[in-house]
């Protein structure tokens, strides 16, 4: 992928100083705009927790649930170090006894931890950093046996497994803290117990033992430490008492630290995590909840970002912005424009997505194209597992999938952003295990629809998700008849549904369109028919005036595009043919172009993406390829009518 994406290194040409800067702190290479903070455990004064909680670090707020731990923890875990998609909390205190336990949990989902592998050792009290692919756990801690530690172990974030052996620290100590940039892991303070302001650094895509650094101004144990790119900062802690401080050090060279500031109040036993140019501080002794924040590039006292659930202390922290992420954290080519501003959103939006499907196996590969273009489609990451049938919802920021069959049912929603390639991630579930969804969505809200269940029961549930809030899905209403394998698109304020697979007489087709309100809840209410009788349309293709569907089966494959006057219920008319007769293409579009995707054209399955300028009628045109031959996908943009 080269250098196609602004940093310090290609500030010419296209990137400008100016561009680079604003990318950095607001919507580029960077992940802040969305990015979050996870604490996870810690105590309070009468109690073990195994919450975890998040923020959204660009906005300023109390923490909101997320999860839990499998266990109650009740000191530092020995670390909690993070990817741009996971985040990973090891050992720690659970009820009184040492844990050699590492948990996970993917960051831009919500939900419990699940096992990632061991420690070496049961280990508490120490600290932990990372970059985009490896987490160092242990400088430092205790053990049942021997005691105070000096052993580091490490992780391979993209995995799930056992630590390996790192090193060594300088001292065996406990209570301290770490943080990193891309290419260091710095591990400052701790106890032996002796009070230490040693710091030591590794560099983490080596193996080795840790090497001086410098010292830290206060002999303390139990601070907090986090980074941006270039600086570290360490805050509180307990010397004769607890502290105030902060204190700043460059992460590329080697030296003592240097003041920088003042916490709200003096604190130890309290977390911190970061973004690109922000540390947030939370929790500690005395018993606290509050959450401060802090610019790590001009320093000065802390202030109020909002609260923990709890007062607590001893929680671990990670995030997927962090100082040692950043410089791995390249946009794609191809969400820029000519003139390196990223594709923009809303109703110019102009990214398609196609993600799943079978051919005849099932695949995870999700495709993207630039729907104003005409050319190929390009890789844009997987979903969580190979899957097909995973209807698609899309507004400006997201696409979320449901109905997804990985053979088997699954009750799960993923989603994908759009600016920014990489996998799917968790988004939260529907009410049961239903596959072959139609779904569809506005700006503010998501409608997945219909399918069947685990037992092939048709269902004629409606549901709805808050595109913004990650989480369950909700009742809305019903179908007016149960069915599966159907379509839908809409207007910002109605969605419309069309075809499908149902019970009766054979060949048990549907020619039935639906509407609903997408703002309200409800029962969906006749709008008119299909053509003819026609399950697997393709459709997520509307304008703010039209929608259009296209192929399906009727009993045999065909090639037919209709529309609808979204606004106005009757019949669909014709509006033109595809490039070829196929069943169940993915679908997308901004306000004029529609784009239908793929299929199964009998015999085989076909790779061809078609394109339709909404507002005329007439036949297809060519557009391009998908990078795989498939069918029955999930598809969406952040262009299509609904988003006017």
């Amino acid at each position: 992928m080269g250098t196609s994406y602004p940093d310090k290194t290609n500030a010419r040409g296209i990137w400008k100083l100016s561009d680079i800067y604003v990318n950095i702190l607001e919507k580029g290479t960077y992940p802040n705009a969305g990015s979050r903070g996870i604490f996870g455990g810690g105590y309070t004064p009468s109690a073990s927790l195994n919450v975890i909680e998040f923020i959204t670090m660009a906005t300023a707020g109390n923490a909101v649930d997320f999860g839990d731990l499998t266990a109650l923890v009740d000191n530092p875990h020995s670390g909690q170090v993070s990817s741009f998609t996971r985040d990973t909390i090891g050992g720690g205190s659970h009820g009184g006894s040492g844990a050699d336990t590492i948990e996970y949990v993917t960051i831009m989902s919500a939900g419990n931890s699940a096992d990632f592998g061991n420690l070496s050792i049961a280990t508490t009290n120490a600290g932990g950093m990372s970059n985009s692919t490896r987490g160092a756990y242990g400088a430092g801690g205790i053990s049942p046996s021997p005691g105070e530690r000096n052993t580091i172990d490490f992780i391979t974030l993209a995995s799930t497994g056992n630590t390996s052996d790192f090193g060594d620290a300088t001292a065996a100590r406990h209570s301290c803290t770490g943080t990193a940039n891309p290419t260091r892991g710095v591990m400052a303070a701790g106890a032996t117990p002796s009070k230490l302001n040693t710091i030591d650094f590794i560099t983490l895509s080596t193996t080795g033992n840790a090497i001086d650094f410098g010292d830290y101004g206060t002999a303390v144990s139990s601070a907090a430490a986090c980074a941006s790119l270039t600086r570290g900062v360490i805050a509180g802690g307990a010397g004769d008492s607890s502290i105030n401080n902060i204190e700043f050090i460059t992460m590329a060279s080697q030296g003592n630290s240097i003041d920088h500031g003042d916490l709200s109040a003096a604190r130890n036993k309290l977390i911190g995590l970061s973004n690109s140019h922000k540390a947030f501080f939370a929790g500690g002794n005395p018993a606290t909840a509050v959450i401060d924040e802090f610019k790590i590039s001009s320093g000065g006292t802390t202030t109020d970002f909002g609260d923990l659930s709890a007062t607590k202390a001893a929680p671990s922290a990670g995030s997927n912005a962090h100082g040692g992420l950043e410089s791995f954290q390249p946009r794609a080519p191809e969400l820029y424009s000519p003139t390196s501003k990223i594709l923009p959103t809303g109703p110019q939006g102009d990214i398609g997505i196609f993600g799943g499907g079978q051919n005849p196996s099932l695949t995870n590969i999700i495709d993207f194209t630039t729907i104003s273009s005409l050319g190929d489609s390009v890789d844009f990451g997987d979903m969580v597992a190979a899957c097909r049938s995973s209807g698609g919802a899309s507004n400006n920021i997201r696409t979320v999938f449901s109905g997804i069959r990985t053979p088997s049912n699954t009750s799960n929603l993923e989603y994908i952003e759009f600016a920014t390639k990489g996998n799917a991630a968790d988004f939260g579930d529907v009410a049961d295990t239903y596959a072959a969804r139609a779904g569809f969505a506005n700006t503010t809200r998501g409608i997945t629809a219909g399918g069947y269940d685990a037992s092939d029961n048709l269902i004629n549930v409606i549901e709805y998700i808050t595109m913004a809030s990650i989480g369950n899905a909700a009742d809305f209403g019903d179908l007016t008849a149960a069915r599966q394998s159907f379509s839908g698109h809409c207007s910002s304020t109605r969605g419309v549904f069309g075809g499908g697979y149902e019970s009766g007489s054979s060949p048990y087709f549907n020619n039935t369109i639906d509407y609903i309100t997408i703002s309200s809840t409800g029962d969906a209410t006749d709008f008119g028919d299909l053509l003819g009788i026609v399950a697997q349309p393709g459709s997520n293709v509307s304008s703010n005036v039209r929608g259009v569907f296209a192929g399906g089966v009727v009993p045999s494959v065909h090639n037919v595009i209709q529309y609808v006057t979204i606004a106005s219920a009757g019949n669909a008319t014709d509006f033109g043919d595809l490039t070829d007769e196929r069943r169940a293409p993915g679908g997308a579009s901004t306000n004029i172009r529609g784009l239908f995707a793929g299929g199964y054209a009998n015999p085989a399955h076909v790779a061809t993406v078609d394109y339709i300028t909404i507002a005329s009628t007439g036949n297809a045109a060519d557009f391009g390829d998908m990078t795989v031959s498939r069918e029955d996908m999930g598809s969406g943009s952040n262009g299509h009518g609904g988003l006017q």
